[in-house]
């Protein structure tokens, strides 16, 4: 009975009142507070995907991997906002993220540049999906890229994965950039042969091949004099999906339609005087 009349006590009872009153109120703050950082994080999330939509030239997988770290980093303030509703301290969790995430960033450093390459490659976008570079020292058709590798598909059909802080740190080639190329190659005349005729066979080789474009027309020229013949710069142009079949095909017509002109091929020779 005593205990009873204890807990009926007037005052005990305001006490419970009141505490059970502040702890609806905190309550429902932190329902208000959870229900506006979802909507906040998910608006922030939203707005950073659609900005990828606004141009072909940004990524949608970056954006959307930017926006879920947005979302995330909105979520962690609020969850340490609602903790610190309810009078839990939260100055040694966010130092002991802080460690965390210092700790996190060092194990995984190689990880992090490859991962800052592959932004400043979806951002600056040197080359896209289906292009023939040359990055990485490997040279190959992309396939796919992603934050942390670009993979690629070499001529003899194998699969390259590079890591993508080896390309952003080198030179990096892009074969398919421009619409149309040129295909620079070279060719010997020996001296005993007409120059000008040579020249003439060669742009009616260039003529007659179906991948050659006429507009830019093909720069045929002497570069330089060598020992035994001058050498023919030889430049035709091309669609830059075209580039490695008028690459590894005009030599050999060249070299035909030469040989049915009746000129010769210069080769190296030695010659050998010998005293009795």
């Amino acid at each position: 009975m005593e205990k009873l009349q204890a807990f009926l006590n007037p005052d005990r009872l305001e006490s419970l009142t009141s505490s059970g009153i502040a702890l609806g109120v905190n309550v429902l703050i932190a329902l208000a507070i959870l229900i506006v950082g979802l909507w906040v994080s998910k608006k922030a999330k939203n707005t950073i995907v659609k900005l990828s939509q606004k141009s072909p030239h940004l990524d949608d997988t970056l954006f959307k991997f930017l926006g879920s770290i947005v979302r995330w980093v909105i979520m962690a303030f609020v969850i340490i906002a609602i903790l610190n509703r309810f009078g839990v301290e939260t100055t040694s969790i966010v130092a002991l993220l802080g460690a965390a995430g210092l700790a996190v960033g060092l194990a995984l450093q190689g990880a992090m540049s490859n991962m800052a390459a592959g932004v400043m490659l979806m951002l600056f976008r040197p080359y896209k999906v289906g292009d023939f570079v040359d990055a990485g020292g490997h040279f190959g058709n992309v396939e796919d890229i992603n934050l942390f590798t670009t993979d690629m598909q070499t001529f003899d059909n194998q699969k390259i994965i590079i890591p993508n802080g080896k390309i952003w740190g080198e030179k990096i080639i892009n074969h398919s950039h421009h619409p149309v190329r040129g295909v620079e190659m070279k060719f010997n005349v020996a001296y005993d042969d007409d120059i000008e005729k040579a020249k003439s066979v060669i742009n009616e080789v260039l003529a007659a091949h179906p991948q050659i474009v006429a507009d830019p027309a093909p720069f045929v020229e002497v570069e330089t004099l060598t020992e035994r013949s001058a050498e023919l710069v030889v430049r035709p142009f091309t669609d830059g999906a075209n580039y490695f079949d008028v690459r590894y095909s005009v030599p050999e017509a060249v070299m035909k339609a030469l040989g049915k002109a009746g000129m010769t091929t210069p080769y190296p020779a030695t010659r050998v005087l010998m005293k009795k």
